[in-house]
């Protein structure tokens, strides 16, 4: 961090240096080859532009920051009023000079002394001007960067945030179904809880990025509805369509993690027969995932879920896709539908 900062200071004195090093050459670049006396170079170019830079930065690196940014501007005004002053005086001091040393034939009737001042003015503005105009465009870009840090900050903390929130629950979940075999089928809690160690090793190691590689979360996702099959009864047929994948993808952990959840947990039924499904589809940077189950309503004394999933999933895809994603969710009498559709190219 600290060399970046002194490469951009480096940066900004090679531009200055380079900006008055052609102001100070525009004489010799504008003669075009012809003789210029140097006391009119002085007199005309040299003089004024060392004024001009005197003003320049004395408002630059010291009176800006200290008064007209504290909110003294008054005494800002009235500071640069007498350091116009003096050099207007100046000037006719210089110019009285350089009068005196020339040659006193054909001497021209001078204009009037308002004239000079009134041009004189007007030029010892432009460097006053722009050396405000120069920070406060300086400062409108470094307050917009910390807003940006402080807004990416605030975007990966809640991001965190909502990972935490994720894998208790994730956790929870899981448990429950295992719990649900203990005394039925001991030796599928066993492989439930081999695979749940798998699963929870793929949630504290490898997600724990901004973004995964599609394969793994495809593989952790089929892990998950192997797991989730274990609790269903022979009513409840489970069927899933996930892609060979030939050029891997990126993206957001634990997204459809969700949307699996919220099937198994509304779509199962005990007396009826339930139909669950699952697809996921590639159409270049686009994935699309669909589920599809019976839509039974879920009894009160099921405390399978508290409804933080699809919350949960619905906040972490507006903070990382923004509008690069679509999310549509349909009912037809006792079938329910969602679609997640997401552009990894944002």
């Amino acid at each position: 961090m600290n060399k970046s900062i002194e490469n951009k200071r480096l940066f900004a004195i090679g531009i200055h240096l380079l900006v008055w090093a052609v102001l100070f050459s525009l004489p010799y670049l504008l003669s075009s080859g012809q003789s210029i006396e140097l006391q009119r170079i002085i007199e005309h170019f040299w003089i004024p532009l060392y004024i001009y830079a005197v003003i320049f930065y004395l408002n630059y690196f010291i009176l800006i920051n200290a008064l007209l940014f504290k909110n003294k501007a008054v005494l800002y005004f009235v500071i640069n009023a007498a350091v116009i002053a003096f050099f207007i005086w100046l000037n006719f001091q210089i110019r009285d000079f350089f009068i005196e040393n020339q040659p006193k034939t054909n001497l021209l009737q001078p204009p009037p002394i308002i004239f000079f001042v009134y041009i004189d003015t007007l030029s010892l503005l432009i460097p006053l001007i722009f050396s405000i105009t120069l920070r406060i465009f300086e400062r409108w870009v470094k307050n917009e960067a910390e807003k940006k840090e402080s807004k990416n900050s605030q975007l990966e903390s809640e991001l965190q945030h909502l990972k935490y929130q994720l894998q208790p629950h994730f956790f929870f979940n899981s448990l429950n179904n295992i719990y649900s075999l203990v005394d039925i089928s001991p030796e599928k809690a066993k492989e439930n809880i081999h695979s749940l160690g798998t699963l929870m090793r793929y949630l504290l190691y490898e997600s724990n990025v901004e973004k995964v590689s599609l394969k793994k979360e495809i593989d952790f996702i089929e892990r998950y509805i192997n797991i989730m099959k274990m609790r269903t009864s022979d009513k409840t047929v489970v069927t899933s369509e996930f892609p060979n994948l030939t050029e891997d993808l990126q993206v957001a952990p634990l997204l459809f993690i969700s949307l699996i959840e919220n099937a198994f947990k509304h779509g199962v039924s005990a007396v009826h027969e339930s139909k669950i499904y699952f697809s996921m589809q590639i159409e270049g940077s686009k994935i699309i995932f669909k589920s599809k189950n019976s839509n039974r309503k879920k009894n009160n004394t099921d405390k399978s879920g508290s409804g933080i999933g699809l919350k949960n999933m619905q906040k972490r895809l507006e903070l990382l896709y923004h509008e690069n994603y679509t999310f549509k969710t349909q009912e037809n009498g006792e079938i329910f539908e969602t679609e997640l559709e997401i552009n990894t190219k944002n």
